[in-house]
């Protein structure tokens, strides 16, 4: 398995790379486990002890093993991002439009379009695309 399936195979993982990289690459374990917490929505002490717990216990040492930190002492260093992360990491600035955002806006375009051609092939595909994106983007915003 390769460090990108590492990294991107957890949102828990993605978000601690996101947070070291907004970091200069290092960060105490407290404050990534707050950032967490703070990212799913529920930042009471029982959900911040179980964001701690699967860090240290699963996500922590897979992202080692990996090469792709290192912990040490409470602390966590980013030693290296595989250059084919980012590619799958949507990195959007305050008021960009991100890409879910972009395929919601031509899907219902194309809904429109279908609907007045009155063609039932395009218009489906166009509600597919609009459900997949729009569940793409309710993601992407509870990460980001």
């Amino acid at each position: 398995m390769g460090a990108t399936t590492a990294i991107l195979g957890n949102d828990r993982r993605m978000l601690m790379i996101t947070f070291l990289q907004e970091r200069d690459g290092h960060a105490e374990l407290r404050d990534i486990v707050e950032y967490i917490a703070e990212k799913e929505g529920d930042t009471d002490r029982r959900h911040r002890k179980s964001v701690y717990v699967s860090l240290v216990q699963t996500h922590i040492p897979k992202l080692e093993r990996e090469g792709v930190i290192a912990f040490n002492h409470g602390v966590v260093t980013l030693l290296k991002i595989p250059d084919d992360v980012t590619v799958y990491m949507e990195v959007v600035n305050k008021h960009d439009i991100s890409w879910s955002a972009f395929y919601m806006g031509t899907s219902l375009i194309f809904i429109a379009a279908g609907w007045y051609l009155e063609n039932p092939p395009l218009f489906l595909a166009a509600i597919v695309y609009l459900a997949i994106s729009v569940v793409h983007h309710r993601k992407i915003s509870r990460l980001i």
